[in-house]
């Protein structure tokens, strides 16, 4: 059996003794992964369990730190925590972003050295770039890097109407934060953090930055804040400043969304070819690792479900989806699908995949090949 799989034992077997079914559930999909080819049977017996028994529980006795504040009136946790140790899931960067966060990892491995030279390591970063690049996975993976728990603000309990409750609740989060190794991580931030000059603030708003601005001047060296926003132009300028990095995450290049589609377009299913792949990489450009995602799982539930043609599936969902931003769609895709398929595929049936006439397909293959003689 592959050795990759017994690493995964120990935390399992920890999961399991404190009641811990999220991480039990989490290293079990990672085996069934691994199992796949070795050992298809016990893999299928293994997902068979996972779909029949549900997993979630606290993960603070088996990360061996304390209970999580709570909000005096109802009594819910104002974060949630989470422990990346076997966190299976990679994450793809342009090479300026990977750079930052590489250096980052690196400095946080040596901060005694840093230290000993009477230098501060660097314990605060803030991610700004468009929704699904990968902000709340960069997260996960330097919780797993740096083997710290992943502490994170929950803002439907932490917000409150109440005068004050919300500036009392974020401070007990960020004490708890403080008070262990750990990673804290501020999603949607500039729901707290927004500029203090707002016209529409009461003053709580003010309440909230002061509160943010203390504490982030004073955060401990062995412990990370992670911060992330959608919108980074509604941040107030001196929490801006407070944190060591400033990362944007844009939307994937080229070469990323290649390793994107490459990965999650799993080959054992699809058997599509990287000629394919770099054709999807290069023609739909404005599109966010999590909108490739999505797009590939839905790809391969029909393929295993209905049997039907990958290349099929993904021309139907990106002319559903994005016609609009791959210039001369319609002539592109005639042009894969033929050379793709050859005879294979009719005329007919490229007309009723994009929806367009048949005379309009042939139009365009006559064009291509009177320009390829």
């Amino acid at each position: 059996m592959n050795n990759n799989i017994f690493k995964h034992l120990p935390n399992i077997i920890r999961a399991s003794l404190e009641g811990d079914k999220r991480t039990v559930e989490l290293a079990t999909m990672t085996i069934i992964r691994k199992l796949k080819k070795e050992d298809p049977s016990l893999s299928d017996e293994l997902a068979n369990i996972l779909t029949t028994y549900g997993a979630g529980a606290p993960l603070t006795r088996s990360l061996g730190i304390d209970p999580p504040p709570t909000d005096k009136e109802t009594f819910l946790s104002l974060v949630k925590i989470s422990d990346n140790s076997i966190l299976d899931e990679e994450i793809f960067l342009v090479d300026e972003t990977k750079d930052d966060v590489e250096r980052f990892v690196k400095e946080r491995r040596v901060m005694g050295k840093l230290l000993s030279y009477g230098i501060k390591p660097p314990n605060s970063i803030i991610l700004h770039g468009p929704p699904g690049v990968g902000k709340t996975l960069l997260a996960k993976v330097l919780s797993n890097r740096l083997e710290l728990p992943l502490i994170t603000l929950d803002l439907a309990s932490t917000v409150s109407s109440y005068l004050g409750k919300t500036g009392q609740n974020l401070k007990k989060v960020l004490e708890y934060a403080k008070s262990t190794p750990s990673i804290l991580f501020l999603d949607e931030f500039d729901a707290i953090a927004k500029r203090r000059d707002d016209p529409t603030d009461l003053g709580e708003l003010k309440r909230i930055v002061n509160v943010l601005l203390k504490e982030l001047e004073d955060w401990p060296n062995n412990s990370i804040v992670v911060a992330a926003t959608n919108h980074p132009e509604f941040l107030d300028k001196a929490i801006w400043r407070r944190f060591d990095l400033k990362i944007e995450i844009p939307l994937p290049d080229e070469k990323v969304r290649f390793k994107l589609w490459n990965k999650q377009l799993d080959k054992d299913i699809t058997q599509l070819s990287e000629d394919f792949i770099g054709f999807l990489s290069k023609s739909i450009q404005n599109i966010s690792p999590a909108d490739i995602k999505q797009i590939c799982e839905k790809v391969l539930r029909q393929v295993i479900v209905e049997e039907a043609d990958p290349k099929l599936v993904l021309v139907k969902i990106l002319k559903e989806s994005y016609a609009t931003t791959i210039p001369n769609f319609n002539k592109v895709m005639i042009t894969e699908m033929r050379r793709s398929f050859g005879k294979k595929i009719t005329q007919t049936q490229i007309a009723d995949i994009l929806g367009i006439s048949v005379s309009t397909v042939n139009h365009h293959l006559k064009s291509t090949s009177n320009i390829n003689k």
